[in-house]
């Protein structure tokens, strides 16, 4: 894509009425626009990077055996009143309406009634089980606080995926399964060595004690306790005497650090299901209710977590696997434009995404922006080297330049 007809624009100041982090960085660099306090836009830059975090979430969630599907925001009064969450003193973040007969409806937070419910249509026999579905949606929530910028808004974009079994071992398999999944996502995505599996108590979500990914920073509005010999954390919630005794573990074990949820999973046995009545026929003929377990990523949290971890003084740094584009291609003077448009076009060619900075701007414009954007691979082309065709190449967070010919940079993104 030619910068110059790319639908954003770089900002020098940050928004006044920003404090966070990656809200700044991801404004002031084009990738969102804040439409109210928790509300945001994503701009081309912003949308390429969050379809680059869900193909990598759906990627690892299709390995365990889960269809996509996408559910309806509108979500019935009726089947949250079956499991008393549709009162606002049990739930309080949600929005709800009325239509124009009089009904009343909710802006779907969460999933795990309607899904259940939907599966009384299609599960009736043992052998219709078991299944697991996820979708990317966007989820309404009337948070208080809403000033961490896309890591804790009032609209925000979700993957949720559910699972349902016949019995509480292929429930607690599958539980463990996303486990390993979910670390595989966050290692893909550049947060493996700062993310933790994080016991927790489950909340509005469950009576019983849930898992939590907790990724170690700053910006983060969790208090854990972390054990980096043994790569597990405790919630402040559930670091206790009682907790570490059964643990076999002592409070000197941990370090206290501040975190920020990435993601959550939720064994619900068979509660909901006998709440809503989803029971299925097994082998013997004996109606029994269907074990569920939910598991979630905040697909725009995550992508503000990656910002407020991977960045610098001088803007966000990328992970290649989810960066807007593999290359940044700079032109610098109108001698060497001829040779740029040529080494743009063979990129392409190879498939080679690139953000290519064909504007008319000073050349420490460019350098500034693309240090801002924080695309992986910096490559410049200037009048000085036209006579050899060499590349001057640099990634972003290093300082180390090199010179290389096309056919070599080419051999290095393809690997």
């Amino acid at each position: 894509m030619r910068q110059s007809q790319l639908f954003t624009k770089t900002r020098r100041e940050a928004p006044a009425d920003e404090v966070s982090k990656n809200a700044i960085l991801l404004t002031r660099a084009g990738f969102i626009h804040k439409e109210l306090a928790g509300v945001y836009s994503y701009l081309p830059l912003g949308w390429r990077v969050i379809n680059k975090i869900k193909r990598v979430v759906s990627e690892e969630m299709e390995k365990l055996g889960s269809s996509e599907i996408l559910m309806s925001t509108l979500q019935n009064k009726e089947t949250w009143e079956k499991t008393d969450r549709w009162d606002d003193e049990k739930v309080d973040v949600w929005f709800k309406s009325k239509l124009v007969n009089g009904a009343e409806i909710g802006f779907g937070w969460s999933h795990e009634e309607p899904i259940a419910e939907m599966m009384k249509s299609h599960v009736a026999s043992f052998r219709d089980l078991p299944v697991a579905v996820h979708q990317f949606q966007n989820k309404l929530r009337n948070e208080v606080r809403a000033k961490s910028g896309i890591m804790r808004g009032r609209e925000f974009l979700m993957k949720d995926m559910y699972y349902f079994a016949l019995t509480d071992e292929l429930n607690t398999a599958f539980y463990n399964a996303v486990i390993d999944a979910y670390l595989k996502v966050f290692e893909r995505v550049g947060l493996g060595e700062t993310t933790y599996v994080t016991s927790a108590s489950g909340g509005v979500f469950t009576d019983k004690f849930s898992h939590e990914f907790q990724t170690l920073t700053d910006a983060g509005e969790d208090v854990i306790y972390v054990n980096e010999i043994k790569r597990i954390a405790l919630n402040e919630e559930v670091f206790n005497e009682k907790t570490l005794s059964e643990m076999g573990l002592k409070e000197s074990d941990f370090v206290k650090k501040k975190a920020a949820e990435v993601g959550n999973i939720f064994n619900f046995g068979t509660k909901k299901s006998e709440e809503l009545g989803l029971y299925v026929q097994d082998a013997d003929g004996e109606k029994k209710p269907v074990h569920l377990s939910s598991y979630g990523i905040g697909i725009s949290r995550l992508m503000g977590t990656i910002v407020e971890v991977c960045s610098d003084e001088k803007g966000i740094v990328w992970p290649k696997e989810i960066a807007p584009f593999q290359v940044h291609l700079i032109l610098l003077g109108d001698k060497a434009q001829e040779f740029a448009n040529e080494v743009y076009q063979v990129l392409t060619d190879h498939k080679i995404e690139v953000l290519y900075d064909d504007r008319d701007a000073r050349a420490g414009e460019k350098f500034a922006d693309a240090d801002l954007i924080g695309i992986p691979t910096r490559v410049v082309i200037g009048e000085k080297n036209l006579d050899s065709k060499m590349l001057e190449v640099k990634e972003r967070g290093s300082e180390d330049v090199r010179m290389l010919t096309l056919e070599h940079l080419i051999d290095e993104l393809k690997r």
